[in-house]
């Protein structure tokens, strides 16, 4: 014989149901962080991107290992290697830091992440965790082909290896990495839109700073003019690193063929945190005020 429940005790009247979940325990940040880098690497987007850009590098430093042996030229210095391989890293890396944010909202998924988690600083938080540790995990496939390039390439010159990277040109190198990282990742939040921040970002990176092979707008300009040399390095994270990245004798080449001017004292350091206020400060703060008051739908 089976047992039979008691009946629900009446309804009290003027007393409204509530579901207390006072009691139950917040999600674990670290939680937060497994959820959201499944999100990066789950999805098709996501494992395409990764491969495509394991393979740029790769297939960039092959092609390179190809040149030094079939023709009579000088291996790449380790320097160089930096510059080459990083360049695949800022063009495609940030994509994915855009897309981490943006996707949920143009997927319209958005309500479930906040449904299960409350607090949205605590999921962008988590996102940006995430996205910091895959562009890590990048930049050391970079370095690491960088390395066994510059060794090969010097063993088919029939030459020693050139390991002519200083320690502030690796730190501003990396530091240059992060921040065009941390560039997109404001973008997608500012934007909440995956076409307009990519728009944007690659508009900015690739045609007005331009990169190591093609210069962009605001080079050509910080070069040719007196007044480009004032105003440029304030809104150029690019020419504001730029004195920083490079070793005395490229400062004195550039300074002396092209007139610019090189500051690394206070004003280029002040150079340097204006334009990185403007271009990543600015678009992660705003962009998290515009996070934790849109309209989830």
């Amino acid at each position: 014989m089976s047992a039979t429940l008691p009946p629900p005790p009446p309804p009290v009247a003027g007393h409204v149901p509530t579901l207390d979940v006072s009691g139950t325990p917040r999600t674990p940040f670290t939680r937060l962080i497994g959820v959201e880098w499944r999100k990066m690497l789950d999805t098709r987007a996501g494992v395409w991107l990764l491969g495509i850009t394991a393979g740029l590098l790769a297939l960039i430093a092959g092609i390179v290992l190809l040149i030094v042996a079939l023709a009579d030229v000088s291996p790449p210095s380790a320097n160089d290697w930096l510059n080459i391989l990083t360049i695949p890293v800022s063009m495609l890396v940030p994509v994915m830091a855009i897309t981490i944010v943006t996707q949920e909202w143009s997927q319209r998924t958005a309500m479930v992440t906040f449904a299960l988690e409350s607090s949205r600083l605590r999921v962008v938080l988590a996102k940006l965790v995430a996205v910091m540790a895959l562009g890590a995990a990048t930049i050391l496939l970079a370095l690491v082909l960088g390395l066994i390039g510059n060794i090969i390439g010097a063993g088919l010159a029939g030459t020693d290896a050139n390991w002519n990277v200083t320690a502030s040109t690796f730190g501003w190198a990396m530091a240059t990495q992060v921040l065009y990282l941390l560039m997109g990742f404001g973008f997608g939040l500012l934007l909440l839109s995956s076409p307009a921040a990519l728009a944007l970002y690659y508009v900015y990176v690739w045609i007005l700073e331009g990169g190591v092979i093609i210069p962009g707008i605001m080079y050509v300009l910080w070069i040719a003019f007196d007044w480009g040399q004032a105003i440029l390095p304030w809104f150029s994270m690019r020419i504001a690193m730029l004195p920083f990245q490079i070793g005395d004798s490229d400062a004195a080449s550039l300074e002396n063929d092209l007139g610019a001017n090189l500051d690394t004292g206070a004003l280029g350091l002040a150079h340097v945190f204006t334009s990185v206020l403007i271009w990543v400060g600015l678009p992660l703060v705003l962009g998290t005020i515009r996070l934790l008051r849109a309209e989830v739908k």
